[in-house]
């Protein structure tokens, strides 16, 4: 742990939410879900106004509609997040070189790294960190913590949350952090909560009470040296910057989920054969391959697999990409989709006897309307109407499609519904209006 406030956390609030609220008019000051579209879908994030009827992040869809049946319900725009996140992020390195992103709203920021940070004028950097998020952004608020550790920073970032600030002063961490649930500690989810339940255990000084013996009884021993030092708010974890990997890989964030297997597999393929090709124009080979999913509910995954030796094969690598996403549940559907191959190497160890692929001309992954079409519309997907303009999916179904016209610009706009094969009526190309 340091000696000085030096260490920062920031949570932009109920984010994919915010930016939805930001951007429809209509939907400002009221619940707004975000994931959940799907009869099996999943809560990604609720506003502030939807979690006051206990909807909540990681809920089903199921139960967030029975809690707040008059929320609108939208399917997400990945690449607004996306950002409004890179936004963000550059805001934080004006700060310091050395920022850890945690996701696409959240972030260390290592403040002693920067040139100009002075520990005495921490509140100040603070204020002004926030307006600029505001901004910057168009409305986006966030929650910043700072303190001397990073356990400390998170856990301070959410004293005061939404749209708030708390800096822990160096010598009362373990006052700050002792009256707190225990599950304020990382790690500690419902079964370690249970079990630390069962012993007494309520609050983080309740765990003060107990030795790492006592604790490894119950908890395993591991856990409890972490349990035990961090109760004691004694953190020394630096804040690493990221770092770029030794892979080459393609990947792509669709607008909204895609469902359809054998669509996604196509991409799959094509996106395999794109890394052998970038493989084999670099004189590299690689052994293992990896693909990246992203849900519904923006949970991100990978699923890899080690080749016997390292391969430039477009079909190899298209072979085992397709074998990987069959033993993936697509659920709700995928909001990205990638493969890479690490491992690499400046040899290849093929078969003798098979001819070396030929670069081939891949074409375009499928179109923005070609998914559209294969997969329907998406409420909160935005659109454009030949005739009445811009703005989003209100819903869909039994053959037609509702959209309201409006845009971040525009009052609260008007319901108008189409067949949903209206050829006036299309998907509207993202195009970047946040500015720095």
């Amino acid at each position: 742990m340091r000696s000085t406030a030096s260490i920062l956390h920031l949570d932009l609030d109920a984010f994919f939410a915010s930016v939805e609220q930001r951007d429809k008019p209509s939907l400002r000051g009221k619940p707004v879900v975000v994931g959940g579209v799907g009869a099996r879908g999943v809560v990604s994030t609720a506003s502030y106004e939807a979690r006051k009827f206990g909807v909540r992040s990681a809920m089903s869809a199921a139960e967030a509609r029975a809690r707040c049946p008059h929320a609108a319900f939208l399917g997400g725009r990945f690449e607004a997040y996306r950002e409004a996140s890179g936004i963000v992020m550059a805001r934080l390195r004006e700060l310091s070189p050395v920022v850890q992103p945690l996701s696409l709203d959240e972030a260390f920021v290592d403040l002693a790294a920067g040139e100009t940070f002075d520990p005495r004028h921490v509140e100040e950097l603070v204020a002004t960190l926030r307006a600029d998020v505001v901004r910057l952004t168009h409305g986006l608020t966030a929650s910043v913590g700072v303190a001397s550790s990073k356990l400390m920073a998170k856990i301070a970032s959410e004293i005061n949350k939404p749209d708030g600030a708390f800096v822990v002063q160096p010598g009362t961490e373990a006052d700050v952090l002792g009256p707190m649930q225990v599950t304020a500690i990382p790690g500690v989810g419902p079964a370690t909560a249970e079990r630390l339940r069962r012993l007494g255990v309520a609050t983080v000084e309740d765990l003060r009470r107990f030795s790492v013996d006592d604790l490894g009884a119950h908890v395993g021993a591991s856990s409890a040296e972490s349990l035990y030092r961090l109760s004691r708010a004694d953190d020394d974890r630096p804040v690493e910057a990221t770092r770029e990997t030794k892979s080459v890989s393609v990947e792509d964030t669709f607008e909204t989920n895609l469902v359809d297997r054998t669509l996604l597999s196509e991409i799959a393929e094509q996106m395999a054969r794109r890394v052998g090709q970038r493989l084999r124009a670099n004189s590299l080979s690689g052994r293992t391959v990896t693909l990246k999913v992203r849900y519904h509910d923006f949970e991100t995954h990978t699923r890899s697999t080690t080749l016997s030796g390292p391969t430039d094969s477009g079909r190899v690598l298209a072979e085992t990409a397709r074998r990987l996403l069959d033993a993936e549940d697509l659920g709700g559907g995928l909001r990205l989709l990638g493969v890479g191959v690490s491992g690499l190497a400046d040899w290849v160890q093929d078969d003798l006897f098979t001819p070396p692929e030929t670069e081939e001309d891949l074409g375009p992954l499928p179109s923005r309307d070609e998914r559209r079409r294969r997969r329907g519309w998406t409420p909160g997907e935005d659109v454009t109407h030949a005739e009445h303009g811009d703005g989003w999916v209100w819903g869909s179904g039994l053959g037609r499609v509702t959209v309201r016209f409006e845009t971040r610009e525009s009052p609260s706009g008007p319901v108008k519904t189409f067949p949903v094969d209206d050829p006036a009526l299309s998907v509207r190309p993202f195009v970047s209006s946040v500015e720095p």
